[in-house]
């Protein structure tokens, strides 16, 4: 095990039920850590992590949804209202943990530990960030968090092996095939 599969497994993450759990509850699955909003322009991204969560979790696969207000207040909702938007506007069934805050002096240890793993996502995150300049709208530079819905792959043994930018979509064929990819490796020994 490596040291960053160390500290995400050690990490305290609250669920919306108001419990803590850490990523160790996940061992042996491949996950893909995506920092949700309700109210972004790339909100339809959640049918698409849905699809991916429903395609692939019987393989060892798992979605994690963490809402996140970081960006243009675009996660106003309570934990109550998040849920019941992603289970009623989008039927997800992939866990979706309790608001966090995932890039600035305030981040969460999880996202600060995503970040420091991989301090740069692919898929042109550039052309992203020259965009939300355009309009006005500050941008965060490598390797914070750019906006939502970016996108952690993280191996069966805990290990960040890929980052994505919040413009791949879960359909993304490089995306996909970095999923499978992780998948068809062997779950590591205990």
């Amino acid at each position: 095990m490596t040291y960053g599969s160390l500290v995400l497994n050690t990490i305290p993450i609250d669920t919306m039920a108001g419990g803590s759990t850490t990523l160790a509850e996940y061992g042996g699955t491949v996950l893909l850590i995506v920092n949700v909003a309700s109210k972004c322009g790339l909100t339809p991204q959640y049918e698409g992590l849905q699809s991916l969560h429903a395609t692939y979790r019987d393989q060892g696969f798992e979605v994690l949804g963490f809402p996140a207000n970081d960006f243009l207040d675009q996660e106003p909702g309570s934990n109550d209202e998040i849920i019941a938007f992603c289970h009623g506007t989008y039927a997800v069934e992939f866990p979706v943990f309790a608001k966090i805050t995932v890039s600035g002096p305030d981040k969460h240890p999880l996202y600060a530990s995503l970040t420091t793993q991989i301090g740069r996502a692919s898929g042109d995150p550039d052309r992203h960030r020259e965009r939300l300049r355009r309009y006005g709208i500050p941008a965060n530079e490598d390797p914070e968090v750019l906006w939502n819905f970016e996108k952690f792959l993280v191996s069966r043994d805990g290990v960040v092996v890929g980052r994505f930018a919040p413009a791949v979509t879960p359909g993304d064929r490089e995306l996909v095939a970095a999923i499978e990819r992780e998948l068809s490796r062997a779950t590591p020994a205990d």
